[in-house]
């Protein structure tokens, strides 16, 4: 394997066995009556859709514990499935992309390589959760995007930057929590299928519903497409880069009494996708991704409660016929106590996580232990958020993160909020034992301060946010030094600097409900002044919806500023505005007919240096869905 092999592509994980926390947790259960992570602490939902949600809606990326959208002081961004299904996304990266402070990176198609970058962080300073499962890379780090089916998920909540002091390592940049449905009360079958450009087919499948103390949700998904040359230059096979999909998702919940609740959810994923490694090979990758999780909620009194939750997840990748295989896999246990009196709600958690990775020759593992409180109020106007965290690794040690937030309701309309917090992520396993890995690598660490400004006011929003975000300790690959390689290895040597503003909103004209976001940033290299790649300094979303004769029409502007392919800022990726236009409408009582055209002036850009992007795409769905 070449360190070129590795940057080309990312793997992911599962773990062995942990009792020693689970033990502990148990232990503590019975004695504490504070605990855990509260809620998103003070975001904004843009609504994307004609829906005006809700400001009882609740959500749980802040502190991992629901909250009010009103006691928020995180910046936060929710989509619904409504949202999901009406954008005719074809990717979860595409979907995020459209958020504010969110732009993303691909080698080719979907099913290709795929970074996402939350205010400009890298793609592996993002925390991701599929039901409260963790997935996450120990080879090049981060999340699969490209093998996280859309089509199954739910709700997706973004929490905009460093959350350590809630979720430990990985989160400098942000989190996603990402949800499949819960089954409610009857029965509700969906059954979909669709066709696009480059010989693309979607067939879905699902039931859920709730009886008595059970309630369920299933669903298939299967998606084909001949895809397009991913790679014109021309030492690459001139082949069609296409792929194929199959997932499938589980949600099962036993209502035990009226304290206690099991759940069960499970989400796993088959990806064979095409990529261009030389000329005259039919490459592939081979991505093959679960999450499964078990959870134990109990509420012990009006006051107290507590949940208990044991996951895993892995992320296998292989290429064929170039002989390549990474497995990372993640094992985690989590113990939440939440006490609420009144304004004041107090937490603590105990966690261990297990991760392993098999990257030939690397057979290696370790395990990290943390405790983590957290405080908060919210009354007369005034939101407060303090949480801590101390994280023991099994490797290089501790590493303590904290973070403030407050929030003050200027008029019913507006509000002001503040916070800093820092974040930290622990060098993989593949950065710590490949042939360029140095065992001694120090965690990357950042330190973030943002103010904003917000207003809500019936169905129009409003939001500034002003924010900075540095870090040390960035690991990076530099010259010979210790490690085993003579090309160079892996370094605590760079600094980073993600600094900007963003501005977000939705407001109704008449029948039209208008939303976007502009996103003015500098994310740069600190040693060298440079931009660093793939990442805009100008990057907006721009978009209209109306109903008109029985349909739901919209269109959206996406533009993004100039970017560099290198570090060095030598190779330039031109700035690029792409048009969008989707339609749906019902055909029959249950039945829905969505239609999309992305890019339609077939706008000709890179989102990577020397890969090829879509073009101008159409789909047409059809799905079934009693009411």
């Amino acid at each position: 394997m070449t360190f070129r092999t590795l940057r080309a592509r990312s793997a992911a994980r599962l773990c062995p066995a942990a009792p020693r926390l689970a033990l502990l947790a148990l232990a503590a259960g019975s004695a504490c009556s504070a605990l855990a992570q509260a809620a998103p602490a003070g975001g904004e939902l843009l609504a994307q859709n004609l829906r005006t949600p809700s400001l009882a809606e609740t959500v749980v990326a802040a502190t991992r514990s629901p909250q009010p959208l009103t006691d928020l002081v995180a910046d936060i961004s929710v989509v619904d499935r409504e949202t999901i299904e009406s954008s005719g996304a074809t990717g979860l990266a595409d979907l995020l992309g459209r958020l504010p402070g969110v732009e993303f990176a691909r080698n080719g198609g979907p099913g290709t390589t795929t970074s996402v970058y939350l205010r400009g962080a890298e793609s592996r300073f993002t925390a991701v959760f599929i039901d409260g499962v963790r997935v996450d890379s120990q080879s090049t780090g981060g999340a699969p995007w490209e093998s996280i089916p859309l089509g199954l998920i739910d709700r997706i909540e973004v929490l905009r930057g460093p959350a350590g002091a809630v979720y430990g390592s990985d989160a400098l940049g942000g989190v996603v929590q990402i949800f499949t449905k819960r089954g409610e009360k009857g029965t509700a079958p969906y059954v979909g299928a669709g066709v696009g450009s480059h010989g693309t087919t979607k067939v879905e499948a699902g039931i859920s519903g709730a009886s008595g103390t059970v309630d369920y949700a299933l669903g298939l998904e299967r998606e084909n497409s001949t895809g397009f040359n991913a790679r014109t230059v021309s030492t690459q096979n001139p082949d069609r880069d296409g792929y194929r999909s199959t997932a499938g998702h589980a949600r099962v919940g036993l209502q035990l009494n009226a304290v206690h609740r099991l759940e069960g959810t499970l989400m796993v994923n088959d990806t064979n996708s095409g990529y261009d490694n030389g000329l005259g090979k039919d490459d592939r990758s081979l991505h093959q991704m679960h999450a499964l999780g078990l959870n134990w909620s109990a509420q012990w009194s009006s006051a107290y409660k507590t949940r208990l939750s044991i996951t895993d997840s892995r992320d296998e990748y292989e290429t064929r016929p170039s002989p390549y295989l990474s497995d990372t896999r993640l094992r985690g246990y989590y113990f939440q106590n939440e006490w609420r009196q009144g304004p004041h709600l107090v937490t603590a958690a105990l966690e261990r996580r297990e991760d392993r990775l098999e990257n030939a020759p690397i057979d290696a593992k370790r395990s990290q232990d943390a405790v983590a409180l957290g405080y908060g109020y919210n009354a007369a106007g005034h939101t407060v958020q303090l949480n801590v965290r101390h994280d023991s690794d099994s490797e290089f040690g501790g590493k303590t993160t904290g973070s403030v937030a407050y929030g003050y309701a200027i008029t019913p309309q507006w509000r002001a909020t503040a916070s800093v917090g820092t974040g930290f992520r622990a060098p993989t396993l593949y950065h710590r034992f490949s042939e360029y890995g140095v065992a001694t690598l120090r965690p990357e660490s950042s330190r973030n301060a943002e103010v904003a400004l917000r207003y809500a006011q019936g169905s129009s929003t409003f939001s500034a946010t002003l924010f900075r975000n540095r870090l040390t300790n960035l690991i990076s690959f530099a010259g010979p030094g210790t490690c085993a390689s003579e090309f160079g290895c892996y370094a605590n040597t760079a600094r980073a600097e993600y600094q900007g503003v963003t501005f977000a909103g939705s407001h109704r004209l008449g029948d039209v409900t208008l939303h976007g976001s502009i996103d003015l940033q500098r994310p740069r290299d600190l040693d060298t002044g440079k931009q660093l790649a793939r990442r805009a300094k100008r990057h907006a979303t721009l978009g209209a919806d109306t109903r008109w004769a029985g349909w739901t029409l919209g269109a959206e502007v996406q533009a993004s500023a100039r970017r560099f392919d290198t570090a060095a800022n030598t190779n330039v990726l031109g700035g690029y505005t792409l048009l969008n236009l989707y339609a749906s409408t019902r055909i029959a009582r249950d039945t829905t007919l969505l239609a999309r055209i992305d890019n339609v002036a077939d706008k000709d850009y890179q989102l990577a240096r020397t890969y090829a992007t879509a073009g101008r795409t159409v789909y047409v769905g059809i799905k079934w869905a009693p009411q």
